[in-house]
């Protein structure tokens, strides 16, 4: 089967690979129907992920069909639907009974597919631990609509949940790429008073700009005056810094009000530095670190629901065949993508 590959620093490779097998009884074979590109994978590609281990098949968000199962595995059958998630974990762990499923002290617990062990972005996946790690998609939703589930969906979800979002918030996310997007859909969800996005692209601000009009716009020049008079107590009650880049931590830290919450998403290619002489006497609480994927089973409702649509993420499709292509245009931020759908 084709499976694209990191071969080393700056090279990836569509190269042959045998169909994967079972190894554990907990594992299940996942015929992939539709995956996509993530920006986690450009980080391996640029080598700003260490635990990625070369030879591996790269790709992290996929929905497909379960064709074998373990003997160990009861929480879906061969033929069923699945969305695949980011992270697996055994279910059984203090982090995981906690709900820190990125914690997971299972060894193949946390980021493994698609950075220490084959991913999705090939025509059949091997899912460890596969009770906790696959959903079944529910009847009348497409692979579309439930494409972005397992890592983006799961990361806006989850980010709006920690961030303890009310009604009279003022909410600012920084970066309207699509996980960015994805936040900005499961903020909007708990209703707070008003939303700020910032964006530096022109291209996104529109997008946004026609997709969610209630939403107001700024760029990182004009952001922390344009927060400050817009919203009640000098600045953000709530921060959620999606985008990653070079200032974007700064940013996020400048425009909260004191003793606002400060919830980190990104993930950056080089260190931040917190400045705690400047930031002395705000006393923001930040949150940080990977995506707790533990609620890919209420956000399949919410989309079942017709709460939730992703869908107009998708700006090009590709096959498998055609995926250096998708790659490039990802990675360049050409023609309008926000994100790219790869088919079998």
């Amino acid at each position: 089967m084709q499976a694209y590959t990191y071969i080393e620093k700056g090279k990836f490779a569509l190269v042959e690979k045998p169909k994967p097998t079972l190894i554990d009884p907990t594992d299940a074979i996942i015929k992939v129907t539709l995956g996509s590109i993530c920006t986690s994978d450009l980080h391996i590609k640029h080598g700003s992920v260490p635990r990625a281990v070369p030879g591996i098949t790269v790709g992290h968000e996929m929905v497909g069909i379960v064709e074998e199962v373990g003997s160990d595995v009861t929480a879906v059958k061969v033929g069923d639907r699945v969305t695949v998630n980011v992270e697996t974990f055994c279910g059984e762990c203090f982090y995981c009974k906690n709900g820190y499923v990125n914690n997971c002290t299972s060894p193949h617990g946390g980021w493994a597919l698609g950075c220490r062990i084959d991913g999705g972005q090939t025509e059949y996946v091997r899912v460890p631990l596969a009770n906790q790690g696959l959903n079944r998609i529910p009847a009348g939703v497409t692979d579309e609509q439930a494409l972005f589930v397992g890592d983006v969906l799961a990361t806006g979800f989850w980010a709006a949940r920690i961030s303890e979002i009310s009604e009279n918030d003022t909410v600012l996310i920084i970066g309207a790429g699509p996980t960015g997007i994805c936040t900005l859909l499961c903020c909007m969800l708990k209703n707070p008073k008003r939303i700020i996005v910032c964006e530096k692209s022109e291209e996104r601000r529109e997008y946004v700009r026609k997709n969610y009009p209630s939403v107001l716009l700024t760029t990182p020049e004009e952001c922390q005056d344009f927060v400050i008079t817009n919203s009640d107590y000098g600045g953000a009650d709530r921060v959620l810094e999606v985008a990653g880049a070079n200032d974007t931590f700064q940013l996020a830290w400048q425009c909260a009000r004191p003793n606002a919450i400060v919830t980190v998403v990104a993930l950056y290619d080089e260190a931040q530095v917190l400045p705690l002489p400047q930031m002395y006497g705000k006393n923001l609480t930040f949150k940080t670190g990977g995506v707790d994927g533990c609620d890919c089973e209420e956000v399949l409702k919410l989309i079942a629901e017709g709460k939730i649509d992703t869908t107009p993420l998708i700006t090009h499709r590709f096959p498998l065949s055609q995926i250096e292509e998708a790659y490039r245009i990802f990675e360049n931020k050409e023609d309008g993508v926000i994100k790219i759908a790869i088919y079998n």
